[in-house]
């Protein structure tokens, strides 16, 4: 990563921003918003937090630009500003997880938990936000930029020590050096790889032993039209039986902000049939894609507006042809962010 650019139109904005030209900055920092909002989405495990540590490193930057001398690219002093930024946010907020990782399955039976009001859980990623390709990090990364927003890959980041979170991924998905993350963190190369040999050792006890990308290109898109087509037709006619025959046999439903979750066929028809599909419900769903996954907004008929109103978007992880979890984020505010619509006719 050259210390310099040889772009001519970034070298004429960066002189206007340094200048004090608030239209050059922006037009200087643009190319870099989708992944910086990525990586700080990777440290937080939050779209909200990773939002907020957005806006403090390009108030940062903008602080800043002024004094940048170009003694590494733009990108790895942005890089830079965000990881601070968000190493400051986590040592103010709880560390976010999964129902599954929060407490044992629910008896379906049983009522569900009152949803936790406390920022606890991880939150979805739109695929739309990501860079439109991978030329942003280096030939060093170790993951592809879909398989480093992964939701299996996301919670397991949360369990790492924050230091160690910021140079796995600086390191791993990025493809920084030694040297640089060394320099971003204000500590040693020695350090930066002590801490890389620890993540990794937290990291891959938590992964699947596949990715969901390598699943997917397994799969091929007939393979995968073929899932996502028959999840939505079973949900929408509320054909607990066609939906089951998709799961895997300990496939898990989880429902954050609800801490209760449910593990296994038996226990998700249960559920099923007794709340989600009973047979008073209606629903409707619109395909989306989330990281790097597929996904739905849930759209549940609401008689007093007369239409589908916004309950949860739902990430599928998938295990060769069966669905091993259904996720339901239940938070309507998220379908903006998704660039859903806000309600759909009967």
């Amino acid at each position: 990563m050259s210390p310099r650019s040889d772009n001519p139109r970034e070298q004429e904005l960066l002189a206007g921003a340094q200048a004090g030209d608030e239209a050059a900055f922006e037009r200087l920092i643009e190319p870099y918003r989708g992944e910086l909002q990525a990586h700080a989405y990777r440290m937080l495990g939050s779209l909200h937090d990773a939002e907020d540590a957005m806006q403090e490193t390009l108030l940062r930057a903008w602080r800043g630009i002024a004094r940048f001398e170009g003694r590494s690219s733009l990108r790895s002093w942005l890089y830079t500003i965000a990881t601070n930024s968000s190493l400051r946010l986590i040592e103010r907020r709880p560390k976010r997880v999964l129902p599954i990782e929060f407490g044992p399955p629910a008896d379906p039976h049983d009522a569900v938990g009152k949803p936790l009001v406390e920022s606890t859980w991880v939150e979805p990623y739109p695929d739309e936000r990501l860079p439109a390709d991978d030329e942003s990090a280096s030939p060093e990364a170790r993951y592809e930029q879909r398989e480093s927003i992964e939701l299996a890959f996301i919670a397991a980041l949360q369990h790492l020590p924050a230091t160690q979170r910021a140079v796995l991924i600086m390191r791993d998905v990025l493809g920084f050096t030694g040297a640089e993350v060394a320099e971003a963190l204000e500590t040693t190369p020695a350090s930066v790889y002590s801490a890389l040999q620890r993540a990794h050792k937290t990291v891959n006890e938590r992964r699947p032993e596949h990715s969901q990308q390598a699943t997917l290109r397994a799969l091929g898109d007939a393979g995968l039209r073929h899932i996502v087509t028959g999840f939505v037709d079973a949900w929408e006619r509320n054909d607990i039986d066609a939906l089951v025959a998709q799961l895997a046999e300990n496939a898990a439903l989880t429902m954050p902000p609800r801490p209760s979750w449910f593990r296994g066929q038996a226990a998700i028809a249960t559920f099923l049939h007794t709340r989600a599909l009973a047979p008073s419900t209606r629903w409707r769903n619109v395909p989306t894609r989330a990281n790097g996954q597929p996904a739905f907004g849930h759209y549940l008929w609401i008689a007093e507006k007369e239409r589908f109103m916004p309950h949860g978007i739902v990430l599928l992880t998938l295990e060769g042809d069966r669905i091993v979890e259904i996720t339901s984020f239940i938070s309507p505010p998220l379908f903006a962010r998704f660039g859903l619509p806000d309600g759909i006719d009967a």
